[in-house]
């Protein structure tokens, strides 16, 4: 990530190197509580809410090159199962592992590359600005990666009935008689005629069955 304007460090998500210093080897370890941003999460189908709280722990290591960051992220996110379309609640654990990196590493002795692979690499780079990193971008990958892709209320959900849309789950022996197709059409037309017009309806369903009897 390039460098962009100053990082305000009144944002949650931006933490302050300043204590821990430039000394390889030195270590600090973080805990803070924040209110989720917007879109934290698959969009659409799970994530944590927006202002819902996030825990994080964090430990901050100074390296030669920046500040390498581990932490963990907790926090409790909603969706809708994709099998029954019922709400539904879970804790979510992410870990990650970031470097955030000096501006000004390569003039403290960082091994350069070479300059296509070095464009290339500083595309994906997160620079600490005076001080400063961004936890953001970091953190949302993070979330990203622990949700899973196709949510279920639990691992068994049975989904809907596919005739009526019921839940499966509300009701084990839902289950919905076969009609025959070949008759169904006429079923349905003999509810809207008169007594005298069904009965001719039902002597042609009675011939059709002795015909095909014999048929076979």
């Amino acid at each position: 990530m390039a460098l962009n304007a100053r990082l305000d460090h009144r944002n949650p998500l931006v933490f302050d190197t300043h204590e821990l210093g430039r000394r390889p080897g030195a270590l600090q370890r973080l805990t803070r509580e924040i209110d989720a941003p917007r879109d934290f999460g698959i969009l659409g189908v799970i994530g944590v809410p927006e202002g819902a709280p996030v825990e994080l722990e964090l430990r901050l290591e100074s390296v030669m090159e920046g500040v390498l960051v581990t932490g963990t992220a907790r926090a409790r996110v909603k969706g809708e199962c994709v099998r029954c379309l019922e709400p539904l609640e879970q804790d979510l654990e992410a870990e990650f592992q970031e470097m955030f990196s000096y501006p000004d590493a390569d003039d403290r002795g960082r091994v350069t590359a070479e300059p296509a692979d070095d464009a290339e690499e500083d595309e994906d780079m997160l620079f600490i600005e005076d001080g400063l990193f961004d936890l953001e971008p970091v953190l949302r990958d993070a979330v990203v990666l622990a949700l899973p892709m196709q949510p279920v209320c639990q691992d068994d959900c049975p989904g809907l009935c596919s005739e009526c849309g019921a839940r499966l789950a509300d009701d084990p022996g839902h289950h919905h008689d076969a009609v025959d197709i070949r008759w169904a059409a006429l079923q349905g037309l003999a509810g809207s005629l008169e007594p005298g017009e069904k009965d001719e309806i039902s002597g042609a369903e009675a011939q059709a069955g002795v015909d095909e009897k014999q048929e076979k």
